[in-house]
This record gives structure tokens, sequence and C-alpha cells, in this order.
């Protein structure tokens, strides 16, 4: 029962996310970036891998998955926001050598964040295709919608 739970709570947190994705693609900066493709990865307490493209480039879309699965992946790793983990290594407050990841392997922008749902569903998503800020923005506009009282 618990997978297809989930499996209903990721549907639905991939259609939101799709149904936001033109009112990103309005803002000029972000429609530079995107370039045609985006992309969203996202990674359970098991360790099975949700995704979807968006876009209609083709390469583009396999660019930006990569990048969101590493972000859905470290996150998965540490339980750190991306960027976030960096910033703790690089100011000494954690030692990177507890999660394994070697610093030439940190993805340091933002866009994977661990997120807890109110059922206790927790999933590393990463979501790549605009700037950093606006691939935080989207995954939480989207969780938000998808369970309103979700962390």
């Amino acid at each position: 029962m618990k997978d297809s739970q989930e499996l209903s709570l990721v549907e639905k947190l991939l259609a939101n996310l799709e149904e936001l994705l033109p009112v990103f693609m309005e803002i000029p900066e972000d429609k530079a970036i995107s370039n045609g493709g985006a992309a969203v990865c996202i990674i359970d307490e098991e360790g099975r891998i949700f995704g979807k493209l968006y876009g209609t480039d083709k390469l583009r879309c396999r660019e930006t998955f990569k990048i969101a699965w590493t972000k859905a992946s470290q996150v998965w790793i540490t339980g750190i926001e991306t960027n976030e983990y960096e910033k703790l290594v690089f100011n000494e407050q954690i030692d990177f050598r507890q999660f394994g990841i070697r610093m030439p392997d940190f993805i340091g922008y933002k866009g994977g964040q661990p997120v807890t749902f109110s059922d206790g569903t927790k999933l590393s998503v990463g979501f790549s295709g605009f700037r950093g800020t606006t691939d935080l923005e989207i995954v939480i506009k989207a969780v938000e919608k998808t369970d309103p009282t979700s962390k």
C-alpha cells in the first residue's frame, strides 16, 4: 500500500511541476537558461528513482537530467540541500568524508532539496533547467500544491 501511495504522491508532484513550468518560462532570465529543456529527478528513501524531462531539445533535456540527478543523489546521500552542503563543508562545519562524496564531485548549484510530506514520505528532489534559486522555488511551489502541510 505504501508504494502505491508514494507513487501517487510522486505523480501529483510531477504534474504540479509541469503545470508551473509555463509560469517560470515567462521570466526572461529563466527562459534564456532553460533553452529548451528542464528536468526533475526524485529519489525515495529506498533508492527508487523517478523523473521527468520537460522540453523538446532531447540533448538539453539529457544534460539537465544529469544535473538534476546529481543534485537529487547528493541530497539523498547527505540529507542536506545542495549549495548548503558545500557551504558547510567549506566552512569546516562538517567533514565531507562522512558522506563519501569527494569535493570535485560536489554539485554546488542550488536546486537539490529534501522534502518531507505530511504522511511522512521523504523524497530527495533535484530540479534543473533554470537559475538555481528558481529550481528551488518551482519545487517548493509544486510540493506546497501537492501537499500544503508538507515541509
